[in-house]
């Protein structure tokens, strides 16, 4: 793609913290516990973690908000949590980032979503999922649906993400109503999708799956490394959904963008690996924040492609770190050395 200019990359990263996002989604813990294996049990042949340290983290769509705020916007986090300990746990892992509570609403029906992973000499060992995927109440939804319509007629939102895990949360009620609102108001959606309601998401402004999801979506198989074949299921996505744009992030081989002016691959950045958990959350942080900018599809999929190589250099689910990606970005956009 074309350079840019330091001056005009410095003014896009400025721009983010002039933004709002209202990100609606399913909310975890992420627990980790560290530890060093030295042998393996006698009981049976798993490996024996000597606990070192444990730490609690914001995921799902909270680990989207972080994200967000990491690049300077202001997060609004709208979800359900369990009315458990789990759940005060998360309100005040929130506080502590200095997330507002304000989209969050607890329910009896339901846990909160907690995964606990077991890492061993830095290597991912187990994890452990305690969950309740079916869907919300007709009346929690209702009630949900309220809060997010009060926060979109009283705060200036400049986009909305619609981070899906297939906890439950987001129904096609759910989605129906929010996009036909957020188009009566002209606030872009993009969506990070799941399977469960993949084709649920129509007439969005920018649709983000993976390449497994983009398969199992649209239920076909082929060959993503023939760009002709990757172009023709993106298109045959786009036709279906009636977005914008699609956004595919394709993990080694990079991410495709396909817009109505633009068709692209773009080729992931040589990076030394670690985890790839949580690269997704912040790919759409960034697509987000650039398509608010109103930068050109081109630039949103540049700057979404390096972001979701920086955070898979490091272990477990982090978000992005803002000063690293505009030295990357002026690097490998402006060309700066």
């Amino acid at each position: 793609m074309a350079k840019t200019n330091t001056k005009d990359l410095r003014r896009i990263f400025d721009t983010f913290a002039k933004l709002r996002v209202l990100i609606i989604g399913d909310v975890m813990i992420d627990n980790y516990v560290w530890g060093k294996v030295s042998r393996v049990s006698p009981e049976a042949p798993v490996p024996i973690v000597s606990v070192l340290q444990k730490e609690r983290r914001l995921g799902g769509a909270a680990n989207v908000a972080l994200n967000v705020q990491a690049l300077g916007a202001t997060p609004i986090l709208c979800s359900v949590i369990g009315a458990d300990y789990e759940g005060q746990q998360f309100l005040e892992l929130m506080q502590k980032q200095k997330l507002a509570p304000k989209g969050i609403l607890r329910s009896r029906e339901r846990i909160t979503t907690v995964k606990t992973r077991v890492m061993g000499n830095r290597h991912h060992l187990l994890r452990v999922d305690e969950e309740i995927e079916h869907d919300v109440t007709a009346a929690e939804t209702q009630q949900f649906l309220q809060r997010i319509a009060y926060l979109l007629d009283t705060q200036k939102i400049d986009v909305i993400i619609f981070e899906d895990y297939d906890k439950g949360l987001i129904t096609e009620t759910l989605i129906r109503d929010v996009v036909n609102k957020a188009r009566r108001l002209k606030v872009p959606v993009v969506v990070d999708p799941k399977k469960k309601h993949f084709m649920s998401y129509r007439n969005v402004t920018l649709f983000k799956p993976n390449l497994k999801e983009l398969k199992e979506g649209l239920k076909i198989d082929f060959d993503h490394t023939d760009e002709k074949e990757l172009r023709d299921a993106v298109e045959k996505l786009k036709k279906k959904l009636k977005c914008d744009t699609a956004l595919v992030t394709l993990s080694e081989h990079g991410i495709y963008i396909h817009s109505k002016k633009t068709r692209r691959l773009l080729p992931a950045h040589l990076r030394n690996i670690a985890d790839v958990s949580g690269a997704g959350d912040t790919v759409i942080s960034v697509a987000a924040l650039c398509l608010a900018a109103k930068l050109n599809p081109e630039m949103v999929a540049a700057i979404s492609n390096i972001a979701g190589g920086l955070v898979c250099e490091k272990v477990g689910v982090v978000p992005v770190d803002r000063e690293q990606l505009l030295e990357e970005s002026l690097r490998l956009l402006a060309g700066r050395k």
